[in-house]
């Protein structure tokens, strides 16, 4: 209850900011919901954004029960949809349906892979998790880009991006969500999506190794005392990071695109950060979360064409507030729980 007070205060005063640009806040908020809710085509776009929100905020989210901060989704998630693209473009003449299975497996392996390397890093020679991942979203970045000009393009196209796959990689044809929201990207990895959170809920709440996973992150040394080995939990913790991450790829070039487009994530991989913050770690509201920011995402889409002073941008201010609202409830409830023991 308090962290849905905290959301609500956060949200009310950021709206309160659009007053000082010279707009109503009422209507700032209205264009909001109306943009994202307001036509089956609305609504299609904000679920196609918050799929790949819920992803990374899985990602993060496992980073943080294991002591760790995973601010390497993006290049993650990067590298699983070149690879994802590569392997649709180098096998075409793989039969459906094994051919989007096979993708999605070299995709949440190379997304694992690029999450392992950090965990290595970290567990073997004591390196900081924040600033590995940074470096290896460039790496990302970089490589992806090579590969999207250079080695796989598209040959009809001036823009960067690969070639398109092969139509055996794709589950259009059978994706009923799509039908349901036609002219958008929005297809069935969503349902993945909410499967894969209450999955992964059961596995940190309800089995040993999550328990294992939790108890190194709040207390790596009495785990190492219990006999759980730190170092493998969190090598561990940071390649099941960068698979949920991976499943981007599943959302974004399996199931819409056809192809890896340099550049088609709008930073989805750090605002997973703010759906983890926001669901407080718990993979079940991290779904909800996520739904909230690919609404807030797709909403400030309509900012620059209803506003004359503020932009699409005033998105990133609203998550920034609902963050603040949200981390100042928890403080308080934590400084009543202090005070009540005190008593």
């Amino acid at each position: 209850m308090k962290r849905i007070l905290g959301f609500v205060l956060g949200l009310v005063a950021a709206l309160c900011l659009a007053f000082f640009a010279g707009e109503n806040p009422l209507n700032i908020f209205m264009i909001l919901v109306r943009s994202a809710f307001g036509s089956m085509y609305d609504f299609g776009m904000t679920l196609s954004y918050a799929t790949p929100m819920i992803f990374c905020g899985l990602s993060v989210a496992i980073g943080f029960h294991a002591g760790m901060f995973n601010i390497g989704a993006e290049g993650q998630l990067t590298m699983a949809a070149v690879a994802a693209a590569a392997i649709g473009v180098f096998f075409p003449n793989v039969p459906f349906p094994i051919a989007p299975l096979v993708a999605f497996i070299g995709a949440l392996a190379v997304g694992a892979f690029w999450g392992w390397i950090v965990g290595i890093l970290k567990a073997l020679r004591g390196s900081h998790e924040v600033i590995i991942t940074i470096m290896m979203n460039f790496i990302a970045a970089g490589l992806a880009s090579w590969i999207a000009l250079k080695v796989i393009p598209n040959p009809n196209s001036q823009n960067p991006e690969t070639a398109l796959v092969s139509s055996n990689y794709m589950f259009k044809e059978y994706d009923l969500i799509a039908r349901w929201f036609p002219d958008t990207p929005v297809n069935a990895s969503l349902v993945f999506a909410v499967v894969l959170a209450v999955l992964m809920w059961i596995f940190l709440w309800k089995t040993t190794w999550g328990f294992e996973l939790r108890a190194v992150g709040s207390n790596p040394e009495a785990a190492q005392r219990s006999g759980v080995s730190a170092k493998r939990i969190q090598i561990i913790a940071m390649a099941l990071a960068g698979a949920c991450a991976g499943c981007v790829a599943l959302s974004e070039v399996l199931g819409s695109a056809g192809q890896y487009r340099v550049g088609f994530s709008p930073d989805y991989g750090f605002i997973g950060i703010a759906v983890a913050l926001l669901a407080a770690n718990n993979p079940l509201g991290v779904i909800a979360a996520g739904f909230l920011m690919g609404a807030l995402h797709k909403g400030a889409s309509d900012l620059d064409l209803e506003t004359s002073t503020i932009t699409r941008d005033f998105s990133r201010i609203i998550q920034a507030f609902i963050i603040l609202g949200v981390a100042a409830s928890a403080y308080w409830e934590y400084r009543l729980r202090r005070r009540r023991k005190k008593d």
